[in-house]
């Protein structure tokens, strides 16, 4: 496994245990959906029952790492802010 590879295992393990801890229900890893004609996969589907009459609330993460093969941030965060 390259470090790449292995540093997103980690990266989407760690945001999977926090959304667990906070009490959400993983419901899809990854989430699969089609819009336009589009397949596409998000990392992790996740809903929260809310204590409240508002009723369900639903998330979709994607879960992204800017680590490249060097301790330098990889040039594509810089270019996700703009």
């Amino acid at each position: 496994m390259l470090v790449t590879q292995w540093l997103a295992y980690v990266f989407h393990y760690a945001v999977r245990k926090g959304l667990e801890k906070e009490g959400w229900l993983i419901t899809d890893d990854p989430l699969r959906i089609q819009a336009g004609g589009a397949d596409m996969e998000i990392d992790l589907g996740a809903e929260k029952i809310i204590a409240a009459e508002c009723g369900e609330e639903k998330i979709a993460v994607e879960i992204k790492s800017f680590i490249g093969t060097s301790n330098r941030v990889h040039p594509s965060f810089y270019y996700s802010l703009k």
